[in-house]
């Protein structure tokens, strides 16, 4: 292999890195489909899966906490019954507030 092949080869793929890492679903945009009343599956269709979830069920009413996390970004749902009912968005960095970790109702 010829040394300028190789060399290409190398630039192509970092440039494909770079565009994959550039790729993140974790958007204001994407943050923004999600509505109240939509599921966790179709949450996964839009954001990809959770970084973290938990889950717990009592008396037949069944409620997660899922997190989506990456360097930037961190989107907190919660779901009651399968169901979107408290959603929130934030860049890392930026202090969150006392009131439940700066999750607000969904107004959509």
């Amino acid at each position: 292999m010829t040394r300028s092949c190789f060399i290409g080869k190398w630039i192509l793929a970092f440039f494909f890195c770079a565009m994959l890492l550039g790729c993140s679903k974790l958007t204001q945009t994407n943050f923004d489909k999600i509505k109240a009343g939509m599921s966790m599956k179709e949450v996964v269709t839009i954001l990809g899966e959770p970084t973290k979830s938990e889950s717990i069920e009592i008396a037949g009413i069944s409620g997660t906490s899922a997190v989506w996390r990456n360097q930037q970004t961190e989107i907190v749902i919660q779901f009651l019954n399968d169901q979107v009912t408290i959603k929130s968005f934030r860049k890392t960095g930026e202090k969150l507030p006392d009131n439940n970790a700066g999750s607000s109702p969904d107004e959509g």
